[in-house]
């Protein structure tokens, strides 16, 4: 786009021209948007005040001088810096759903967000229940939680003040502070000595799960995450080890746990061969996200 002049163009010839940019750029995705065209879409769309999913159906729209410079600069600073467009942007999208984004907290992205908007959660999920959302980062799993099930009780969790900061922003932003509470600490550090009376019905946690040696080659748009939020040790079970040993003090009787492990799916059964697992469908495959009920881990 840059040594063409500028001119008017509509959303669509806008996307094209940014996506052919950002291909030949070699940059890695993952972030909100799996390919150059996403990407392209998302830096567009926002020129005209549009989600990408809104900016869909408007693809004949003009879009003007002065947005096409702005898009062409947040295309080159994408390229230059090799951060992560939701970071440039201040802004990412999970299931639909809006989220403020900085280098406070990882990008929002979970595959467990797909079992909670698709209603696969539901059997852990009664009306008046209560979740916990371990290593909660900028809340956004904790969100989507509250939005889908307005009736049950959130707490969220997460060792990073940073991280807790950002998901203040965002419960404000949904309103759903009275439903979701923020809470600072290690892990369980965060949370009461458990009783009758503070048990959750389901846990669901999106953890540091990356492994040593894949920390170790991570591309440049990964390094621009705090390492505390994804790193899990040699083999990626540091913080997993941790969870499951102390998850069945802190689950109902008809409890779960619900774990996202990512590419960790042979780590896992070599640490934990013994526990009996429900492995949950999602787009990724049957070997990212696991169930484990309460009976199973006690």
């Amino acid at each position: 786009m840059d040594p063409e002049p500028l001119q008017s163009l509509t959303l669509n010839q806008c996307i094209e021209n940014i996506a052919q940019k950002l291909a030949i750029a070699n940059l890695h995705y993952g972030h909100g948007a799996l390919d150059s065209h996403s990407e392209a879409l998302w830096i567009a769309s926002k020129q005209l005040g549009l989600s990408p999913s809104e900016a869909l159906d408007c693809l004949d729209q003009t879009i003007n001088t002065d947005q096409i410079q702005n898009a062409i600069h947040i295309t080159n600073e994408r390229i230059s810096t090799r951060k992560p467009l939701a970071y440039i942007l201040g802004e990412a999208w999970l299931m639909g759903v809006p989220f403020y984004c900085s280098e406070q907290s990882i990008v929002p992205r979970s595959w467990i967000a797909e079992l909670i908007v698709e209603g696969m959660l539901e059997s852990w999920l009664p009306a008046d229940g209560k979740v916990l959302d371990l290593c909660t980062g900028n809340g956004s799993l904790a969100i989507l939680l509250a939005m889908s099930c307005p009736d049950i009780h959130v707490s969220a969790c997460d060792i990073s003040m940073p991280a807790l900061s950002l998901a203040a922003r965002n419960i404000d932003r949904h309103r759903l502070n009275s439903q979701i509470e923020l809470l600072n600490g290690d892990l369980w550090d965060a949370l009461a000595e458990p009783n009758d009376d503070n048990l959750f019905d389901l846990i669901i946690c999106n953890p540091p799960y990356v492994n040593a040696h894949s920390m170790s080659i991570l591309p440049a748009e990964y390094q621009a995450e705090p390492t505390l939020a994804l790193a899990g040790g040699a083999d990626g079970m540091d913080l997993i080890r941790r969870i499951i040993a102390a998850a069945p003090d802190y689950l109902s009787e008809r409890g779960a746990l619900l774990l996202e492990i990512g590419n960790e799916f042979k780590n896992f059964k070599k640490v934990f061969p013994q526990i009996p697992v429900i492995w949950m469908e999602v787009s990724a495959g049957q070997e990212q996200v696991l169930l484990i009920q309460a009976e199973d881990l006690r």
